[in-house]
């Protein structure tokens, strides 16, 4: 079986506002998707944070979101390709400086919130997206929803020659067509250890999963994340890192 890779997003924290300790997730992730300072974090935290990958040897993402401190980058922004594209590359060479610093550079790019949404829904905003990775950096992923249906993303980065990394979540529900529930939406969110586990069992192993409409898909996925702004998220990395880890043994 595939090794299925855990990521959070992280870098979050802003001035003397802490928003999760990192210190106790990145023992037990693979990728740390971090915040560029448009939507959260801010010169400090990207430093502290591209050290504290290094030292645990964990793969380092762009995170680039909407320029909203405000909404936490959830909130829908109209901005053309042209724009995105920019304002993309904007904050992967923000993250990269610090990355250089430390020896070592970006791995990948997830987008965050509402612009992850809006790429993964509008064509042309993905070809955006596609060509701020490769513009950056010849052979630079971009990560985005696992959906029921890849097709058209996997055509289109095979056009533009960007890999793609395919992303699960743990603690969000689905809808049926492979789109995340809205967070308004009353259990969006899973916080139940159990509920999430089944859920990620289900991903790890391409087993059908229930949506929060009642119905079932599947999804294959290469990354799955478990966000660093939970309450609960330490208590919950650990349990998936371990039962991720025990799935690979069998």
């Amino acid at each position: 079986m595939a090794k299925l890779l855990l990521n959070s997003d992280l870098g979050e924290s802003f001035g003397l506002w802490t928003i999760s300790d990192e210190t106790q997730i990145m023992p037990y992730i693979d990728q740390a998707n971090l915040a560029c300072g448009f939507h959260a974090g801010d010169f400090t935290s990207m430093a502290t944070s591209v050290a504290l990958a290094v030292e645990h040897n964990i793969a380092i993402g762009a995170h680039p979101g909407y320029p909203d401190l405000q909404g936490f980058g959830r909130r829908h922004m109209q901005f053309s390709p042209r724009e995105v594209k920019h304002l993309m590359l904007y904050q992967m060479g923000a993250l990269e400086a610090f990355c250089q610093a430390k020896g070592t550079r970006i791995a990948y790019v997830k987008p965050h919130g509402a612009l992850y949404n809006a790429i993964a829904d509008d064509e042309a905003l993905m070809q955006a997206a596609m060509e701020a990775c490769a513009r950056f950096r010849e052979g630079l992923p971009l990560m985005t929803l696992a959906r029921t249906d890849t097709s058209k993303v996997r055509s289109l980065a095979a056009k533009i020659g960007v890999p793609v990394l395919f992303e699960a979540f743990a603690d969000r529900r689905y809808l049926a067509n492979g789109n995340l529930s809205p967070r308004q939406q009353a259990g969006s969110v899973l916080t139940d250890i159990e509920a999430i586990k089944r859920q990620v069992l289900a991903i790890a192993t391409a087993q059908p999963l229930t949506c929060l409409d009642g119905e079932r898909i599947t999804l294959h996925a290469d990354s799955l994340c478990v966000h660093g702004d939970n309450p609960e998220a330490i208590a919950v990395v650990k349990q998936l890192r371990q039962l991720l880890d025990g799935l690979l043994c069998n």
